[in-house]
């Protein structure tokens, strides 16, 4: 199968890409940094919103489309604008250009439990409304219809898929408001100190990079009549307290959980730390799952930390 991944350099789309090639998969990624393209893959650098970066990706059409590139949340809020262009027009686009090339392929989106807005409710299940009040969350959601309605044009078959909190990114800028998550795991396999900006007892939806690699793979293969009538679910994530995560984390690394000081901000907290239970019935029964437990959870993050 011959597969296009956007965002193909990004944190997810390397272990996406690397999966897929172990698959013995043809792999087409493109990417505003080409230099992060796994080896193997033909390559496209570019930025996605050039008609002409995303022919050359294109080529003369492809099995399935994983579009996982965007403007994230921290950057997004910054410059609505640029948010606009490559999370709603850019991949409006790429779903026309894809789907005439190769009509009915296989799309798997990207989007995100930002569209659920915030404060969330008590609990958060298939039946909770889309309530975004972030740009990103609001592109998130846009882009969702544009997935149901192509795929009820029979344009395209149709997967989005909503993303949890992914553990542990690179360390270094992300643009994400949510990266303490993962520093909280740099600091503590370095033995190092970390300020936690969110308190102890906040609540997190969580699920580690293999993890969510794998649900892409599955989201290329399934039968997409197990899935609701919007194309769209929630990833099935663990809900963990930040405490019991750094715990975690500490025990495997073999350090203190003391070096861990939580000054929480309550803005912060509200956005990232305080979600509910949540129910994926939808997902899990399409086949998508989590780590399992928060012991495997930490372990996944650790050995992909970088």
């Amino acid at each position: 199968m011959k597969v296009l991944v956007t965002g193909a350099g990004g944190f997810v789309g390397r272990q996406l890409v690397h999966g897929l090639l172990d698959a013995g998969h043809e792999v087409v990624g493109v990417d505003s940094h080409g230099g992060g393209i796994p080896e193997g893959a033909r390559a496209v650098e570019g930025d996605l919103g050039a008609s002409s970066v995303r022919a050359e990706a294109l080529g003369d059409g492809c099995d399935a489309l994983v579009h996982l590139a965007t403007v994230p949340g921290g950057a997004a809020e910054a410059d609505p604008v640029a948010s606009r262009r490559i999370n709603v027009d850019a991949m409006y686009d790429l779903l026309l250009e894809a789907s005439a090339l190769t009509p009915g392929l296989r799309v798997a989106y990207a989007s995100s439990i930002a569209v659920y807005g915030d404060p969330l409710p008590a609990a958060v299940d298939d039946a909770t409304p889309l309530s975004p009040r972030m740009i990103y969350g609001g592109h998130k959601a846009m882009m969702e219809h544009a997935v149901a309605m192509f795929s009820n044009r029979g344009l395209i078959d149709g997967v989005t898929v909503r993303l949890p909190g992914i553990l542990a990114r690179p360390k270094g800028p992300s643009g994400m408001k949510s990266a303490f998550m993962s520093n909280l795991f740099h600091a503590l396999k370095a033995g190092e100190a970390f300020t936690c900006p969110v308190s102890a007892t906040g609540t997190i939806w969580a699920e580690s990079l293999e993890c969510v690699a794998r649900n892409f793979v599955h989201a290329l293969r399934l039968d997409t009549a197990l899935l609701p009538p919007t194309r769209a679910v929630t990833l099935p994530a663990l809900r963990v307290t930040m405490g019991d995560l750094a715990a975690e984390i500490a025990r495997q690394c073999g350090v203190s959980p003391d070096l861990v000081r939580y000054e929480p901000d309550a803005a912060l907290e509200a956005a990232f730390a305080a979600q509910p239970p949540l129910s994926t019935p939808a997902a899990e029964t399409a086949g998508f799952a989590h780590d399992g437990d928060l012991a495997m959870l930490a372990q996944s993050a650790l050995r992909t930390l970088s």
